[in-house]
């Protein structure tokens, strides 16, 4: 994904960074905490030799707005919703990865008439269980922790370690460079608190306390496709198991060997399901009545 790519539009009266290749079928990516669309980028080039490729900045990341205000799984969904009403994408295939994940689900919950597939990467909302690291941001003073840990020599210790193992002929894996990527961003004041309101919004020091596990029986008729890194370290795979079997007629996919970030440790294959994904299913179709009689059917 090229920075040429990168344009912006105004949304409320606030700045939103999205990049958009491509044609075809419309595909919307959306990035985890401490993320932008940057983690997406050894994908985009070959997804976007098919499809149309949306990748924003949600609100309080990248190079989009920082306001003060709701950053809850609700407002993120319905700023997409916002976007794509604004880029005049009427239903697309909706991507989320780790925090994208819980709003791909919001998204789908609260605008089923807008979803054609949905695709969960390492997604949260599906169990309790999260990194410590996430946990530790919910505690009370974390607001002032958080600057030490976003100093200069921490932010640039992600950045020293793949320079290193470049020198010695090994490739920094995807989860170095995420996180080393998430520590980046919190060097900004702003994207600090918007990530303490983000994180305080899903997870308490207990864990996760947002899941959609009770309402994954209404994906029954959306194509979803979950794909998890066997090895990852911030969620389980666990639950990505646990929703595969929650989630009638859904397709799971695990990546051995992969952490947090499948999509970028064997991005050729990540592009290859999806490619496949799209073009073997047909886009959801939803209207209340259907809706009404998922939600009333008795499941005992």
């Amino acid at each position: 994904m090229t920075e040429s790519s990168s344009q912006q539009i105004e949304l409320h009266g606030h700045p939103v960074t999205y990049r958009r290749v491509g044609e075809g079928p419309v595909v919307v990516l959306i990035h985890g905490i401490t993320s932008s669309s940057r983690t997406w980028h050894s994908i985009v080039p070959a997804l976007a030799e098919r499809c149309t490729v949306i990748a924003p900045d949600l609100l309080g990341h990248g190079t989009s707005a920082k306001p003060r205000g709701d950053y809850s799984l609700g407002a993120y969904a319905s700023g997409i919703r916002d976007l794509l009403l604004a880029l005049e994408i009427p239903r697309a295939t909706i991507v989320g990865h780790s925090l994208g994940g819980g709003v791909a689900m919001q998204f789908a919950y609260q605008f089923p008439d807008r979803i054609e597939r949905l695709v969960l990467v390492d997604s949260g909302g599906l169990g309790g269980e999260v990194s410590v690291v996430l946990r530790a941001a919910t505690l009370p003073g974390a607001e002032y922790v958080l600057p030490l840990l976003a100093s200069s020599p921490l932010r640039g210790a992600g950045a020293a370690l793949g320079s290193v193992l470049g020198r010695v002929g090994l490739r920094a894996s995807a989860d170095v460079k995420g996180l080393a990527e998430g520590f980046e961003s919190l060097g900004d004041g702003d994207a600090r608190r918007a990530f303490l309101h983000t994180a305080r919004s899903v997870i308490d020091p207990a864990g996760q306390r947002v899941d959609a596990s009770d309402r994954l029986y209404l994906a029954e008729h959306v194509p979803s496709l979950i794909v998890w890194g066997e090895r990852d370290r911030m969620i389980p795979v666990q639950h990505g198991h646990d929703a595969h079997a929650l989630m009638p007629n859904s397709r799971l996919e695990t990546f051995a060997g992969a952490g947090h970030f499948p999509h970028n440790d064997d991005p050729e294959r990540f592009v290859s399901l999806l490619h496949d994904f799209i073009s073997t299913t047909e886009p959801a179709v939803f209207d209340d009545d259907l809706i009404r009689r998922l939600m009333l059917r008795d499941r005992s």
